[in-house]
């Protein structure tokens, strides 16, 4: 029987913490063991979710960001997963259509990782740890979140679900297991993660691991869109408007039912912002591939290991 510890690293002490227990602890199906890693200052989420599942007791480790009230039932849904399946090593979810920080780029960036989420459902050849679960075993097996390589948040969650896929283990995207993000997000903050936190990671994760993977933000949906938004981008600074033009509509017809989203969740004021930020993202994820490209090229002259990005 599957046995739930769900691991909460809260490792700057965030003022969503107490609303993220209550809403774990009020769940249909509880957690056997819920642990809250208040970690010292200077420990990344990478080492506090280890911390946390050397303590854990449960069969299946199940992670929640300090930002993230699941819903009632995603505990129910995990444990039910892993009851049904024994052959299942990691399962995870989605954030909900229903942001829980105000403003225009918070709405956007966390009603954008819904939408991926959601047309990535299925066989994952990933992780991800906003809300995760995975067996115990499993998990310390492959010894954890590499913490020494991820001191900061970065991508410590999909260098897991890459180990786990090289290992032959299989893992499940559920988007109806979701959870409320509390983030509130900014500009600054949205294009520092998307270019240094996450792109250029990932990056170079794939070029370290020669991966082809078309997981989430990689997919060729994406890649078309970030050649697209580039296209845009030249097209105004050299007033060529027909090539601007004919980007912006390939990027609505590409991405129509996020936009669609936008519009029935939050109305024609954030499709109008959607749009300029969705070509940020993009180019954020434009501007990575070199800088991640130069980093691996020099950490290979080097002769040693990347150093934490």
């Amino acid at each position: 029987m599957t046995t739930l510890s769900v691991v909460i690293p809260a490792t700057d002490t965030p003022a969503t913490l107490g609303a993220v227990v209550a809403a774990a602890e009020r769940t249909t199906g509880p957690p056997e063991e819920l642990i809250v890693v208040d970690s010292p200052q200077g420990m990344g989420p990478a080492a506090a979710r280890n911390r946390g599942a050397r303590q854990a007791s449960g069969t299946v480790i199940v992670f929640v960001d300090a930002d993230v009230e699941v819903h009632e039932d995603a505990f129910q849904r995990i444990r039910s997963a892993f009851d049904g399946d024994p052959g299942l090593a990691a399962i995870f979810g989605s954030y909900d259509d229903s942001p829980g920080a105000d403003g225009m780029v918070s709405d956007f960036r966390n009603l954008l990782h819904h939408h991926v989420h959601h047309q990535g459902a299925g066989v994952a050849t990933t992780f991800w740890a906003g809300l995760g679960a995975i067996r115990r075993e499993v998990f310390l097996d492959l010894g954890g979140f590499d913490e020494e390589r991820f001191p900061r948040p970065s991508v410590e969650d999909i260098e897991l679900g890459m180990r786990l896929y090289e290992r032959g283990k299989r893992a499940v995207l559920d988007p109806a297991i979701q959870g409320k993000h509390l983030k509130r997000w900014t500009l600054l903050s949205m294009t520092k993660t998307d270019l240094l936190q996450r792109g250029v990671p990932w990056l170079r994760l794939i070029l370290e691991r020669r991966s082809q993977s078309t997981a989430l933000n990689l997919g060729w949906r994406h890649r078309v869109g970030t050649a697209a938004s580039l296209l845009l981008v030249a097209g105004l600074l050299r007033r060529r408007f027909w090539v601007s033009g004919g980007a912006l509509a390939l990027l609505v017809a590409l991405e129509g039912r996020f936009y669609v989203l936008l519009l029935r969740r939050r109305g024609p004021l954030l499709v109008a912002a959607g749009l300029p930020l969705h070509v940020v993202h993009r180019l954020m994820s434009a501007a990575a591939v070199p800088i991640a490209l130069a980093a691996h090229l020099s950490a290979n002259a080097r002769g040693r290991r990347p150093s934490p990005p």
